[in-house]
């Protein structure tokens, strides 16, 4: 086993026994095998797309199969055979319907027909494999988990009804490319267009978002509960959160969320339930604790899980691409709607809260539709000097030591400067109240991950505005990165040219010193240093 895709990987070089995420080596190993083997599914959909053959719901289904091998998505050994098989078998009948000869080891190879024997040939096909030259190797995990990323994002926009062909498209070139000899300008370049297409695939995202749940509005959110039966929602999914919310209406049943499930309250037609009630808890690095002492049921519903403790495993239910061993797992209809009973019977069982606790609350809901819709007063507000700076600190949180860098900057902040922040990276700071400049928020909390796509049409209309590019406003990128969607969001910041970025708490395992060299001499990248440093650096 060797893993160093995400942020906390073992002693910052790779996991090589047991993943610090928990994945088992023979998970890891079906992992590498499955993306091997979507290597062959892509050469055959290229094949098919140059005969004109229809790929039906191959793109969507090539999305699904990369997002199961992102980080804290799907830990079941027990899944992963069934999914190469079916790799292979579209494969075979794109292949057969294009009429072509696959001709790359990925395109050829056969599954073996039990699972000892997948391990084997997935522990053959890891990350080392992709090339012998150091820089190279770099740049195709990149590349790789860049499009991990994207493939994350397409599967929740493709959900909700959004697809488009060009994300799929250059899926298949780029799985294809990891098998090619190419050289560093030619990985640069992929790299750079992952990154326009994951502003493409957030774009997707955010119109299926909106399209289906009303733009977010500026929406207070109790941290607190209700005294009464409860679920807890937590990951990404809005959709699975929809479907649950109509299953449990009129139940006595109060619906809360965790993590990146926290913006879900600013959508008007979720905001419209009235049992969703609060967030519970912070990052997806306390559930265990957290879980701990939920008196409900939870769900799942994307990536973040954690091995679930004993005191909660008969509790928690995963659904979608989620899964871990000896978990309940609720599965899609054919026509992608849930049933959700077992989810809500287990909350009708267990005690639920005993009494109403008060713990204040916080504000979401500051999407580009809400900020936008004061632009006036922004604009006015850095013109007459009320605002000095923005700040966008943003990205995934952690359990690595560090982190708290992200707490203290905030705190640091001066009176006259604005964050935004999105993720949950904005778990260290998104109860402080910073006081408003002007009647606006000095803390706005954008959304989701993928909500970066808000945060970029902001920038670019108060570019527009000041009749200045992007790199010319006063505004700032503090960064924390933990896994692949984070990579695919750095990709297409980069893509735009936007330069200054700190990134941290560490700098990725996977990027060579050269190729980091290439990012710091092109793009100004740097490691974050100290708080009182950074903000004395970027305000002078």
């Amino acid at each position: 086993m060797f893993c160093n895709q995400c942020e906390q990987t073992a002693k910052g070089t790779g996991c090589t026994k047991i993943g610090v995420c928990g994945k088992e080596a023979n998970v890891a190993a079906l992992q590498d095998l499955t993306v091997f083997a979507c290597q062959g599914l892509a050469e055959a959909a290229q094949a098919a797309r140059t005969a004109g053959v229809d790929l039906g719901d191959t793109g969507h289904f090539l999305s699904q199969a990369l997002f199961s091998t992102l980080t804290n998505v799907d830990f079941d050994p027990d899944r992963f055979p069934a999914l190469i098989q079916e790799i292979v078998r579209r494969r075979d009948t794109l292949a057969g319907a294009a009429q072509a000869t696959l001709s790359t080891p990925a395109g050829t190879f056969t599954p073996a027909p039990d699972t000892a024997g997948l391990v084997a040939q997935g522990e053959a096909h890891g990350i080392d494999t992709f090339d012998s030259h150091p820089d190279l190797r770099s740049l195709k995990q990149t590349l790789l988990y860049g499009m991990k990323g994207v493939a994350a994002y397409a599967d929740h926009a493709a959900l909700l009804g959004q697809q488009d062909d060009v994300v799929y498209a250059f899926l298949e070139k780029g799985l294809l490319a990891l098998g090619k000899n190419l050289g560093l300008e030619e990985l640069v370049n992929l790299c750079m267009e992952c990154g326009q297409v994951n502003l493409r695939t957030m774009e997707l995202l955010d119109a299926a978002n909106t399209g289906t749940y009303g733009h977010p509005v500026p929406t207070s959110v109790p941290l607190g509960h209700k005294a009464g039966k409860a679920i807890l929602v937590s990951g990404h999914d809005l959709r699975d959160l929809a479907m649950l919310l109509e299953q449990t209406a009129g139940k006595g049943i109060f619906v809360y969320t965790h993590g990146e499930m926290l913006p879900c309250h600013g959508y008007p037609e979720l905001k419209k339930h009235p049992h969703f009630y609060g967030h519970y808890g912070t990052a997806w690095q306390n559930q265990q604790k957290e879980f701990a002492a939920f008196p409900g049921a939870i769900l799942m519903t994307t990536n973040c899980i954690q091995k679930p403790a004993p005191n909660y495993q008969a509790n928690i239910f995963t659904t979608g691409l989620v899964g871990w061993p000896g978990v309940a797992h609720i599965d899609a209809r054919p026509d992608g709607t849930k049933d959700f009973t077992p989810v809500i019977q287990k909350a009708l069982e267990l005690p639920g809260f005993a009494a109403d606790e008060d713990k204040g609350s916080v504000m979401v809901g500051f999407a580009r539709n809400a900020v936008l819709s004061v632009a006036d007063k922004v604009i006015d507000g850095v013109k007459q000097g009320a605002i000095r700076h923005f700040f966008l600190v943003a990205g995934c949180d952690g359990a690595k030591p560090g982190r708290n860098y992200y707490t203290e900057f905030v705190e640091k902040v001066p009176q006259d400067c604005v964050v935004l922040t999105l993720a949950c990276g904005k778990f260290r700071f998104f109860d402080k109240n910073l006081g408003d400049i002007g009647g606006i928020p000095r803390l706005l909390d954008v959304g989701q991950c993928n909500d970066a796509y808000s945060a970029i049409q902001i920038a670019v209309a108060l570019a527009n505005a000041f009749g200045c590019g992007v790199n010319d406003l006063p505004l700032s990128l503090v960064l924390s990165w933990y896994e692949q969607k984070a990579v695919a969001i750095l990709l297409t910041l980069l893509s735009l040219g936007i330069k200054g970025i700190r990134l941290g708490p560490s700098l990725p395992a996977f990027v060579s010193p050269a190729v980091l060299d290439t990012l710091v001499k092109t793009f100004d990248i740097k490691p974050i240093t100290t708080p009182d440093e950074d903000l004395k650096a970027i305000l002078g």
